[in-house]
């Protein structure tokens, strides 16, 4: 079964049911995240979303990341290279405690023209295939 995310006003939906307002405070590794990524994309949508309670980490952990990413600096970019240029700017998070980055990186066209919906991530299997 896959759920579908849906943001709308600021505010995560998952089958249409509030889940979390995507403004509500947050750690300082998730307000790093989003200030390198709006100064160096110049971003006209971005979600920074700790799912690191999905996992089996200490309450309060920021170890697990997903981020919707909307940039035009994204136009003429093939997907990976979108993905290595987030992971580069965030490099000294990823060398520093965060474990997981999902990202979803779109060109404003693209986020215009989509559902505005994203994929939730899966199930924490425990680690090493569990």
């Amino acid at each position: 079964m896959i759920l579908l995310r849906r943001i709308v006003n600021n505010t995560l939906l998952l089958d249409n049911s509030i889940i979390r307002n995507m403004t509500s405070a947050s750690g300082a590794i998730a307000n790093s995240i989003r200030n390198k990524l709006q100064t160096a994309l110049e971003t006209t949508h971005l979600d920074v979303i700790n799912e690191s309670y999905m996992h089996n980490v200490p309450k309060g952990a920021e170890t697990h990341f997903k981020v919707v990413v909307v940039s035009d600096k994204f136009d003429g970019l093939a997907l990976i290279k979108r993905h290595r240029l987030v992971n580069e700017i965030l490099k000294e998070e990823l060398q520093n405690g965060v474990h997981a980055l999902s990202i979803v990186a779109k060109t404003s066209k693209q986020w215009e023209e989509s559902e505005k919906t994203v994929e939730s991530s899966p199930n924490c299997r425990g680690g090493f295939g569990k």
